[in-house]
């Protein structure tokens, strides 16, 4: 009765606990009761555990894909004492993971309290930037030229421009993730765990809800749209990223200059990643809007929907340039569109974008822990 008392008292104090504390909370109450143990892979790895330190907490907190069906089958969620929000908690805890491992640690600061304004703001102001470089150049209208870009801008100054940001967003992911790595203490990395995990990751397994049929999403229906749409988003980015090595390859390797032919490989992936990158985040904006409140963290709600809204843009604005580069207002697309995407890689390692990257951590060290021994033998591997 004591430890009753206790639970519901630390319940009462949710609006003061810190967030790790609260998700090392909920975890011993579920490792009590065990109900959700086949929803996904936080369940499995809660039961390797008594205690919940930050370590633990940070990597539980990212093993979630926020998929909702625990809270729904959840005996303890509100308005019940113990209140038991496991995807609240864990969606705050994976923001703090985020900022906690950022590097410069003060950008992270800094986008964790105007996460939406910096995105925004920083991609608005590259945009206006670049088209006064245009006015004060005379190039801001010009007579079409076959869709070449770099008339506008030469090459060596958009390679070294775009070269050195997407390095640099590069080089801050690698050292968030490396010492979000270091601190959950994986152990070895072998073929047969890197594999599950590329797996997992690839064909986002744990947003079937641990059953295949989904996530809930308004309501207890499970919905595999969620899955869908990520894939859209994930494969369009993936679809662009290798339209532009192929670019690179071209005109390094081969001697081919931009601008390719509308049936030449980069212009084709490019395309289709570009109508990915329009269906998957029109379709988890939609989803986003129509989300039952209690899953996740209602203040980060802006700051994904302005991810999300960037993605949009980025892809939009890329697609409008290949339809009209060969107009007069290619220029100004243009300028439009590398902002957006300047923007987007200043913001890459502060935001959601993250939360790919630190979940692929998570999963390869799922993978790794499955394969050793349970030392506790409180539950099944």
């Amino acid at each position: 009765m004591q430890q009753l008392n206790s639970l519901i008292q630390e319940a009462s104090n949710l609006g003061s606990a810190r967030a790790d504390q609260e998700v090392a909370r909920v975890m011993q109450i579920c490792n009590a009761c065990r109900y959700c143990e086949g929803f996904c892979a936080v369940f499995p790895a809660m039961t390797r555990r008594i205690e919940f330190n930050t370590a633990d907490v940070h990597y539980l907190a990212n093993l979630c894909h926020n998929c909702g069906a625990c809270l729904h089958a959840c005996q303890y969620a509100p308005p019940h004492d113990f209140a038991v929000n496991v995807p609240l908690a864990m969606a705050k805890v994976r923001q703090e993971t985020y900022i906690d491992f950022a590097w410069p640690h003060a950008f992270g600061s800094l986008y964790k309290n105007n996460g939406v304004t910096l995105a925004m703001a920083s991609s608005i102001s590259l945009v206006a930037f670049l088209l006064l470089t245009l006015a004060l150049n005379n190039t801001l209208f010009l007579a079409p030229n076959g869709g070449n870009f770099y008339a506008i801008f030469s090459h060596n100054t958009l390679a070294l421009m775009f070269g050195a940001v997407f390095l640099f967003a590069i080089f801050a992911i690698a050292i968030g993730v490396t010492r979000f790595w270091c601190q959950i203490s994986p152990g070895a990395i072998t073929g047969v765990a890197a594999a599950e995990a590329t797996h997992d990751v690839l064909s986002l397994k744990y947003l079937g809800g641990g059953h295949g049929e989904g996530c809930n999403n308004e309501d207890d229906a499970f919905s595999l749209w969620r899955k869908r749409f990520h894939h859209f988003t994930f494969y369009g980015f993936m679809l662009c990223f290798a339209s532009t090595s192929v670019a690179t390859l071209y005109h390094y390797l081969l001697g081919l200059s931009a601008p390719y032919a509308l049936n030449s490989l980069p212009v084709i992936l490019g395309t289709l990643g570009g109508i990915g990158l329009l269906i998957g985040p029109l379709g988890l904006l939609y989803l986003n809007y129509k989300r039952d409140s209690a899953h996740g963290d209602a203040n980060q709600k802006p700051m994904d929907r302005a991810f999300i809204l960037l993605l949009l843009l980025v892809s939009a604005t890329g697609l409008a340039l290949l339809a009209y580069r060969d107009t007069i207002w290619m220029p100004i697309l243009l300028a439009v569109h590398l902002g957006f995407v300047m923007g987007f890689f200043l913001t890459m390692p502060y935001g959601k974008f993250a939360h790919g990257i630190y979940r692929t951590a998570a999963l390869l060290k799922n993978a790794i822990e499955k394969r050793q021994k349970n030392s506790l033998q409180l539950g099944s591997d």
